[in-house]
């Protein structure tokens, strides 16, 4: 048996008793914990896959510790032109063990909840649209009215342009009286 969940961003093939690193939680060494982003369930016999998930669904996993990976080296270069840089990353992660895959345990209590819940949403739901529809009204007759304001006012008169002063020719000089 085994399931494919997403922990942290990062879809992982888990079985039972399987040990994996994934990018850090914020839980306690030793602390139990469970993920429901389960996407797909293989039992050998029947493979449940989610829409995008399976309901009821959860994967229990124990935090066995918290660590950094191994160090990686990010080298940049430009040749002939002088230019290198070395940068080094070392991602935080956290070791877990699988527990127990459950395919349906857990959705009996979740579902009963959820059932409860149901009436009084669909009671809410039902008011709702009537309010919307009618505040809707009102808004759309202001916006229309705002539109109509701006289109009857007269357009602002722009200053007249003044026009440029005529410049005077200067006297010219003869070229015969430098002569003289």
């Amino acid at each position: 048996m085994y399931a494919i969940v997403d922990i942290a961003g990062q879809q992982f093939k888990v079985e039972k008793d399987q040990k994996l690193y994934v990018h850090r939680l914020e839980v306690e060494e030793g602390k139990k914990v469970s993920f429901d982003k389960v996407l797909l369930i293989d039992t050998g016999s029947k493979v449940s896959v989610g829409d995008p998930v399976v309901k009821g669904a959860t994967i229990d996993a124990k935090i066995i510790s918290h660590m950094k990976a191994d160090k990686v080296l990010v080298f940049k270069k430009k040749r002939r032109k002088g230019y290198q840089k070395l940068n080094g990353h070392r991602q935080y992660m956290t070791q877990i063990q699988i527990e127990g895959i459950l395919e349906k345990g857990a959705a009996s209590k979740q579902t009963a909840a959820k059932k409860e819940e149901a009436p009084v949403a669909k009671a809410a739901a039902k008011k709702a649209p009537a309010k919307t529809t009618a505040a809707k009204k009102p808004a759309v007759k202001a916006s229309a009215e705002k539109k109509e304001a701006v289109a009857k006012k007269p357009a602002a008169k722009k200053p007249a342009a003044k026009k440029p002063a005529a410049k005077k020719a200067a006297p010219k000089k003869e070229s015969g009286d430098k002569a003289e």
